[in-house]
C-alpha cells in the first residue's frame, strides 16, 4: 500500500488488530526485515511498518534522510491510520528513528523497544567511513555497500549457519536505490547525540540486543538501558546486529511479553 506522506508517496503495510506497533527498519534494509514479525506478531498486535525515504517502495526524499524526518513521517502514517498512539520499535537506523519519535512525539507514545542501537552520535571516524561509503555508492551502485556492511550486519552464527538468512539479507539491500543509501548515510553521521534526552523518556521500554552484534555490541545497550528508568535488557544468543531477521523467534518472543508492561 501507498499513502501520501508529508508530501510523498510512502510504501507502507499494516495487518493484525490490538494495540498498535509501529516498527522502524535497519540501513540499508527496508520494511521487509519485519516480515517474520508482521505475520508473528499480528495476533497480539496492529502491526505497522513503512520504508523509509528512498528505500523498498518509498521515493527519495530532497536531500539527507535525517532521523527526525523519519520519525515525522511515522508520526505522519499514524495520523492517516487514525492511530493515536503506538509502541514504537526500531532497530538500528529505526532505533535512532526512535529515539528522535520519543523525542518530538512523545504524546503518540504508548511504549519503546530499542533493538540493536545506541544513543551516542557518530564518532568523527564514523562519518569519515559513511563518506567514503556514499562516495563508492555513487560510482558503483548499490552493491558497492554490500560488500561494505554485511560481513558486520549478521553475526558469526548466521555467517556459518545461516546461508538463507544472509542470502536474505543481501536481496533486501539489493533492493534499495544508491540514491537512497547515500541519503541514509548523510543523515545518520549528522544524527544527534540522544543520550541526554534518555532520561526524559517516561513510556515502558525494551531494550533488544543480539549478544554477537559487533556494531552496536551489547555494552551499548546496557548504557541505554543504564540511561531509561525502568527499561529492561534483553540480550539474544546466536545473534549479531540484525537479531529480528538472526533469531526471530527469540525477537518476537521478547516484544510479546512486552506487551504486557505497555498495557
Amino acid at each position: 500500500m501507498k499513502a501520501k506522506i508529508r508530501g510523498a508517496e510512502l510504501a507502507y503495510d499494516v495487518r493484525g488488530s490490538g494495540p498498535a506497533l509501529l516498527l522502524l527498519h535497519a540501513f540499508p534494509l527496508g520494511l521487509a526485515q519485519w516480515d517474520d514479525q508482521a505475520r508473528t506478531l499480528s495476533g497480539a498486535f496492529q502491526v505497522v511498518r513503512f520504508d523509509a525515504r528512498g528505500f523498498g517502495g518509498s521515493p527519495p526524499g530532497d536531500g539527507l534522510l535525517t532521523m527526525e524526518g523519519v520519525a515525522d513521517d511515522a508520526a505522519a502514517l499514524l495520523d492517516h491510520l487514525q492511530i493515536a498512539a503506538a509502541t514504537v520499535c526500531g532497530l538500528s537506523m529505526g532505533g535512532y528513528a526512535a529515539l528522535a519519535f520519543a523525542r518530538n512525539h512523545a504524546t503518540r507514545l504508548r511504549g519503546l523497544v530499542l533493538a540493536d542501537t545506541k544513543a551516542s552520535a557518530d564518532s568523527d571516524q564514523a562519518r569519515r567511513v559513511r563518506a567514503e561509503q556514499a562516495d563508492k555508492v555513487r560510482k558503483e551502485g548499490t552493491s558497492a555497500i554490500v560488500d561494505a556492511v554485511l560481513p558486520k550486519l549478521l553475526g558469526k552464527t548466521s555467517h556459518e549457519q545461516r546461508p538463507a538468512v544472509v542470502a536474505r539479507v543481501r536481496d533486501l539491500i539489493l533492493a534499495n536505490p544508491p540514491r537512497g543509501i547515500t541519503d541514509a548515510l548523510a543523515g545518520l553521521a549528522a544524527r544527534a547525540d540522544s543520550t541526554p534526552s534518555l532520561r526524559e523518556i517516561r513510556v515502558p521500554t525494551l531494550v533488544v540486543c543480539g549478544e554477537e552484534d559487533v556494531i552496536t555490541p551489547p555494552a551499548d545497550a546496557e548504557a541505554l538501558q543504564a540511561g531509561i528508568a525502568g527499561s529492561t535488557l534483553e540480550l539474544i544468543p546466536k545473534a549479531g546486529h540484525l537479531a529480528n531477521l538472526e533469531a526471530p523467534d527469540a525477537f518476537n518472543r521478547a516484544l510479546e511479553a512486552f506487551r504486557g508492561r505497555v498495557g
